[in-house]
């Protein structure tokens, strides 16, 4: 798998380092609260399960699946809700945890329907933020912003390959364009 890349971006080191750093500002913002995370499945899985375990407060936890890719490597720009909440989001403080925002659009859509649905606050963490985004979307905790290509590895993935890797890396380009 490692010859599929161009480089590592992120070490598993820098990426530990970020989670604490994330795990503990969730901690003092939600102090005596219980918030709900929600993980982006299946990207987000790999920071999510860190990421729970770095934050110090009681937390509930789902998972939702949504899909804009559809298998490749550029965004449909349409949302399709793939699996539901189990919980209901009415009266809640939600953080919605994503690996990686690219165009906004899927988390901008989400998080109105999370409002729509009654959610008392809806805020995101996200691990990695690229640069252009088609519509502004509020991280509230972001881990790094990273340059405009394909990143895999940390539980993002390329037609459901290197998701195991614990760093992550930038996909050669004749690896997604085949």
């Amino acid at each position: 798998m490692n010859s599929d890349l161009e480089k590592i971006l992120l070490t598993e080191e820098q990426l530990k380092k970020k989670v604490i750093e994330l795990g503990t500002e969730i901690s003092s913002d939600y102090e005596g609260k219980n918030p709900l995370l929600i993980c982006i499945l299946r990207g987000a899985v790999i920071f999510f399960s860190d990421l729970c375990r770095a934050v110090k407060i009681p937390v509930n936890m789902d998972f939702v699946n949504l899909s804009s890719y559809n298998k490749g490597a550029f965004s449909s720009g349409e949302v399709k809700i793939r699996q539901e909440l189990i919980a209901d989001p009415e009266g809640k403080d939600i953080i919605i945890v994503e690996d990686i925002i690219d165009t906004g659009m899927t988390m901008e859509k989400y998080k109105q329907c999370l409002l729509d649905r009654g959610a008392g606050s809806v805020e995101i963490c996200a691990l990695l933020k690229k640069p252009e985004q088609k519509c502004v979307v509020d991280i509230r905790y972001k881990g790094f912003d990273i340059e405009d290509r394909f990143v895999v590895g940390y539980g993002l993935d390329y037609a459901e390959s290197y998701r195991n890797l614990p760093y992550i890396g930038i996909l050669k380009k004749e690896i997604y364009t085949k």
